[in-house]
């Protein structure tokens, strides 16, 4: 380790010295007690689209409905170290619930939404949780299974669902709250000592990963771990005002956990929580974030409605001042890298062209006062980061994974260049395996998976390395690029050695692809599953003449599409080496989701299932 390296750690563990969340919680309060910490869409008419209106509730008020919470969890005979399960969209009684556990003492594990009842099922029987809560009738539904696969559970807390009758295990949220506030009045001195009682290296969370392959592990994070990532991550973003942040990934995320939930209890913000992912674009268009987080599909998402709607525009001056815009843009983006300047007639240039139409664009999308744009989680294709860039934003890549607590390598204002995921977060180390495999070490590193010791050796090695499971390089300034997931590489059977998602991202600059798949392992060449993006491909299909209502079915075999896939293939290859070039190729009639199992609830691909499912399909493509 480096003397700065040490030195840097040495200063962040002073300033977390025996800090626990619920500490670092109740000062936030003392200063921000009185702002608005969460607000959601909760029990609002949307049917009309994205109503305006909010519930709020502000810093102080959150504790308190928290310890409401933690004096329910106590007094239904929750223990210090109990997990207490969440099943829930994000709104307020999704923290308040998380919340409410850490504060009892016990290890809160949100759950994401979208696991089927065996999956459920198989995590309930593996962690044992004492408590779940849920927030409707469908995740009702989805436990089923779970409640019957461990003895442990005692009490299901429903937020919104009736509870059952003749099963006194069940109660609704409103109940559960009132009892938790006059247990609170009775035995103030008990939740003081419960809290008092945590300490810095207790688990604070159990995420159980999302699964690409197999069952999903249990993730532990502590207290101490979390909090030096909230700590180091705000020395390289360097937030400059009062945050606006908006969180719609599932909190069982590790991303949006330390985004949308330990952060702000650190520095103080106002999160705008969102239940249904479809919402986000007009949410932005009401909040307008100062900060801003997207997996790299929700960027090709948003880059892909804007180039739809530039390339309808019929006037050919008009598209030239788009066009030429987006190069100053760009140009001005590129020269703020690590180690570039920009140039007296660079900023001229660009502050013109941002008055006259990008500074316009940014505040179509809601993205006008966004001063922090990240993306994680997966690759961000390097033309879906030129376009934000083009655009005036810098879109900082950011590197790690649920078992570092999130992010261990970041760009940020101060280190920045366009296709890395940035250099190391303060204090933390990073290193490259003989093999390529990237390495990362630190007091941000899980204490392992839960009840999994072997899969925790293999995970930490006897020095404290984290063997993350990605290919990457590293540059002379210490900027990390991720190639590809170590197992997903592809070695065909001429022994070429080949990262599918660099293809993939290729084929999905395309408009019309929705996602991709390039397989090819010891076979002789390369090929290619591609879905369709429903909603861009209907507008493609009008442009194209064909009828509307064509079912996406009927789209995925109609000949102009495929004209249109076939285009998007070639452009790809045509910035591929010889051996990475996809040579055969078919166009599905489905969509992928993480319900239909393709994909997981981050919006990565499955692909052991996605090979299984379509085993047909590569077999044609071979034929």
């Amino acid at each position: 380790m480096s003397t700065d390296t040490l030195a840097i750690r040495a200063e962040i563990e002073q300033e977390i010295a025996g800090l626990t969340l619920p500490a670092a919680l109740a000062r936030t309060v003392e200063t921000e007690g009185e702002r608005p910490a969460y607000s959601d869409k909760v029990g609002i008419d949307l049917s009309a689209g994205y109503a305006p209106g909010w519930r709020t509730v502000g810093w102080a008020a959150l504790r308190e409905r928290s310890l409401d919470l933690a004096g329910a969890l106590i007094a239904a005979g929750v223990r210090p170290g109990d997990r207490v399960a969440l099943m829930a969209s994000n709104r307020i009684e999704h923290v308040v619930a998380d919340l409410g556990a850490v504060h009892a003492g016990a290890v809160s594990m949100s759950v994401y939404n979208t696991l089927s009842p065996e999956q459920v099922a198989y995590v309930a029987g593996h962690a044992e949780p004492t408590v779940a809560v849920l927030e409707n009738a469908d995740h009702l539904a989805r436990w089923e299974r779970g409640l019957g696969a461990t003895d442990s559970l005692r009490t299901v807390v429903l937020i919104d669902a009736e509870p059952p009758a003749g099963d006194d295990r069940f109660v609704g949220w409103d109940a559960f709250l009132t009892a938790g506030a006059a247990w609170r009045t009775e035995h103030t001195a008990e939740l003081d000592a419960r809290i008092d009682a945590i300490a810095p290296d207790d688990p604070l969370t159990i995420l159980y990963t999302s699964g690409t392959t197999g069952n999903p592990k249990g993730v532990v994070l502590t207290h101490h771990a979390v909090l030096y990532e909230c700590a180091c991550s705000l020395r390289v973003a360097a937030p400059t005002q009062h945050n606006d942040f908006i969180s719609y990934l599932p909190f069982a995320h590790i991303a949006e956990r330390t985004l949308g939930m330990y952060i702000p209890q650190v520095n103080g913000a106002h999160i705008h929580l969102i239940a249904d992912p479809a919402l986000l674009l007009g949410a932005l268009g009401e909040v307008h974030p100062t900060r801003f987080f997207g997996v790299p599909r929700v960027w090709e998402k948003i880059k892909t409605g804007i180039s739809a709607k530039l390339a309808a525009e019929t006037d050919p001056e008009k598209r030239a001042q788009v066009e030429r815009a987006l190069a100053v843009g760009l140009e001005y983006v590129e020269a703020l890298q690590h180690g570039g300047a920009v140039s007296p007639e660079l900023e001229a240039r660009y502050r013109a062209a941002d008055a006259g139409l990008l500074s316009f664009l940014r505040a179509l999308l809601g993205l006008d006062r966004c001063e922090w744009s990240a993306s994680a989680a997966a690759p961000m294709p390097l033309e879906v980061a030129r376009f934000f860039a083009g655009l005036g934003m810098r879109i900082y890549d950011v590197y790690g994974m649920t078992e570092t607590c999130a992010a261990v390598t970041s760009c940020g204002p101060d280190q920045f260049r366009l296709g890395t995921v940035g250099r190391a977060l303060p204090g933390i180390e990073i290193a490259l395996a003989d093999d390529g495999e990237i390495l990362a070490r630190g007091p941000v590193v899980s204490k392992g998976y839960y009840r999994q010791p072997e899969a925790t050796a293999a995970l930490i090695d006897a020095d404290g390395w984290v063997h993350t499971g990605d290919i990457g390089e590293l540059d002379e300034d210490g900027f990390l690029k991720v190639v590809d997931r170590k197992k997903e590489m592809i070695i065909t059977s001429s022994g070429k050695n080949i990262a599918p998602s660099n293809i993939e991202n290729h084929l999905k600059e395309s408009p019309i692809v929705g996602h991709a798949l390039v397989f090819g392992e010891g076979r002789p060449y390369v090929v290619a599953m591609l879905t369709l993006d429903a909603e861009i491909a209907s507008l493609v299909a009008t442009q194209l003449g064909i009828p509307t209502g064509t079912s996406l079915a009927e789209l995925a075999q109609h000949p102009a599409m495929l004209t249109v896939a076939q285009q998007a293939v070639d452009s790809a290859n045509e910035r591929l080496s010889r051996p990475e070039q996809v040579k055969a190729w078919e166009l599905l009639p489905v969509e992928w989701t993480a319900e239909s199992e393709e994909l997981t609830p981050t919006l990565k691909l499955k692909r052991r299932v996605v090979h299984a499912k379509y085993a047909d399909v590569l077999e044609r493509l071979y034929a």
